[in-house]
């Protein structure tokens, strides 16, 4: 903890670099099934962007990559420009990019793409890998000293789950409502290594326990950490892993300055001495899967005091608490007002049920999900 201290109080928090990466669907435009067309799409992509995308586990997935950024305006821009590259790309191939975190209707096509990684990740896990693809948003935060970094993730551990009530966007499965927000946390619940982010003492700590989780087989190797919040293996970053992919740009930034508003925050707490709390590992599960079950639209757990409470409350809180973070970096009126737009809107996982509701077609309701590829502005 000394360590992480000093740290600490070498970081200006005011100006924290942030980058996004976002996971897409590819679905057939008619059926709304998942499309396998990612080899196509990729190779479609403009020369200036191509670098800036990445292969998924799965035929019918893409992943498109922010630079490094300093501000959210940055970011809004570079997620606008990637998402329209992304969806022309995606029409040239007859698919529709979707902004979605789990299969709404099928995947006829199951089988992994090419990379000796992912081979070998589904030969050890065997039939968990066959399940629908899955999509989320992953927000960086730079954390230079790993130390820190494990020290940042024993603090957002209680407010992710309200990032993840913040971000659902994904009710649909097998062409009907699951009655979860996000199917998508359903389903990797089935991996043994994704889920809730564990209290580490130190960096030691972490790779012991890394260590072991090998050995037992639960986790294929080093690079299967896959928590909601890790020191990230490649970058001097903090990886927030929670959302799902988020309907739009909007919606991606609001995560990305509410992740780097919380990263801030515990770093001014880490540096002024305040030792994370230890919840316990299965409270915060259950806090994740009511996050994942609910969203926004009842109670949320609250792992400071103990008890459930209505989710814009916990909302509430969060803001309160990073606040500062934002005045110092900027951030805070743009937050305010796509929070404000959030409150009235809902997450993804409301818009589509409420366009599922008013058109009684799920076709209509996934139309919500498809990326515009520039003939539309997206928010």
């Amino acid at each position: 903890m000394r360590a992480a201290l000093v740290a600490a109080r070498a970081v200006d928090t005011a100006r924290l670099t942030v980058g996004v990466e976002e996971e897409f669907l590819l679905l057939d435009p008619a059926t709304m099934e998942n499309r396998p067309a990612a080899p196509a799409v990729l190779a479609a992509l403009p020369a200036d962007v191509q670098h800036l995308s990445r292969r998924e586990f799965r035929h019918s997935m893409i992943e498109m990559v922010t630079p490094v950024c300093t501000g959210l305006d940055e970011v809004g821009s570079h997620l606008r420009l990637l998402r329209t590259a992304a969806a022309r790309s995606a029409r040239s191939a007859g698919a529709m990019l979707a902004a979605v975190g789990a299969t709404p209707v099928g995947e006829p096509e199951r089988a992994v793409t090419d990379d000796p990684r992912f081979r070998a990740i589904a030969d050890h896990y065997g039939p968990v890998v066959d399940d629908p693809a899955v999509c989320g948003c992953h927000v960086h935060v730079g954390v230079p000293d790993r130390e820190l970094a494990v020290q940042v993730c024993n603090h957002l551990r209680p407010w992710l789950p309200v990032l993840q009530a913040l971000t659902v966007n994904s009710p649909f499965h097998d062409g009907r409502d699951t009655g979860h927000a996000s199917w998508r946390a359903m389903q990797l619940d089935r991996w043994p290594t994704l889920g809730p982010t564990p209290w580490f003492a130190s960096a030691e700590d972490l790779d012991r326990t890394v260590e072991l989780l090998v050995a037992s087989g639960a986790m294929l190797d080093a690079s299967l950490i896959l928590w909601h919040a890790r020191p990230s293996a490649g970058y001097p970053t903090v990886e927030i892993r929670v959302a799902d992919t988020c309907p739009t740009t909007g919606d991606a930034v609001l995560l990305a300055g509410l992740a780097r508003a919380l990263v801030a925050t515990a770093v001014d707490r880490i540096g002024a001495g305040h030792a994370a709390p230890q919840i316990p590992g299965h409270l915060v599960r259950a806090a994740h899967w009511n996050a994942a079950h609910a969203g926004l639209g009842g109670t949320l757990l609250d792992l400071r005091q103990g008890r459930a409470r209505p989710a814009w409350d916990l909302v509430g809180d969060l803001m309160h608490t990073v606040t500062p973070a934002l005045s110092r970096s900027g951030d805070l009126p743009l937050i305010e007002a796509e929070l404000t737009r959030l409150r009235t809107e809902g997450p993804g996982a409301t818009r589509q049920r409420d366009a599922f509701a008013r058109s009684g077609d799920l076709r209509t309701a996934l139309a919500l999900t498809g990326v515009p590829d520039g003939s539309l502005i997206d928010r």
